[in-house]
């Protein structure tokens, strides 16, 4: 197994997070990882990315420039990222912030309503852990049970107040991911 990921959005939706906490989950499980955070002078509200890679062997480079997956949070991520995503690739777009369609044909196309979701559970910041859950279901690169296991690892520990609603945003993006499935 070999899968290039990127994980897209503007600055404070957790876009760093959402891909470390992919990492580490893959780790937890054995797989081989590269994280690669992509922020330059931009601040909240700024585009930022994180480049993922999960292998079941060694990765020499964190390097890549068509993922084979890209989870897109806001318009001007799906709009960078759409069309560099390879050939029968997968794409989850945060569908309560994107109303854009693809041009693509080529694609899986999975519209989460990631924010929706996330206002309904009461924070808006754990839309990120809405759209992991959902692409966790899509794709089974790694258990549920290891993104949740990693939680309290990846938070800080004044951040750990926040593990029950990220735990719960993670399994509702996983039911998302089954109705958008049907």
């Amino acid at each position: 197994m070999y899968k290039e990921i990127i994980c897209a959005g503007f600055g404070g939706q957790g876009i760093m997070i959402m891909g470390k906490i992919l990492a580490n989950a893959a780790m937890y499980e054995n797989q081989e990882v590269t994280w690669m955070p992509s922020y330059g002078a931009e601040v909240r509200g700024g585009t930022a990315h994180a480049k993922i890679i999960v292998s079941d062997k060694p990765v020499a480079s964190g390097l890549f420039y068509e993922p084979q997956d890209c989870i897109v949070m806001n318009k001007p991520s799906f709009i960078k990222f759409e069309h560099k995503i390879k050939k029968n690739g997968l794409i989850v777009i945060n569908s309560s912030l994107v109303s854009d369609e693809t041009g693509r044909d080529d694609l899986k196309v999975f519209k989460i309503p990631a924010t929706e979701k996330a206002k309904e559970l009461g924070n808006i910041k754990v839309a990120n852990m809405v759209a992991l859950g959902a692409y966790q279901r899509i794709t089974n690169i790694v258990k549920l049970e290891s993104l949740i296991a990693i939680l309290k690892d990846v938070f800080p520990v004044h951040r750990h107040a926040m593990l029950d609603i990220n735990k719960q945003a993670l399994t509702e993006g996983v039911k998302l991911a089954d109705e958008c499935k049907s």
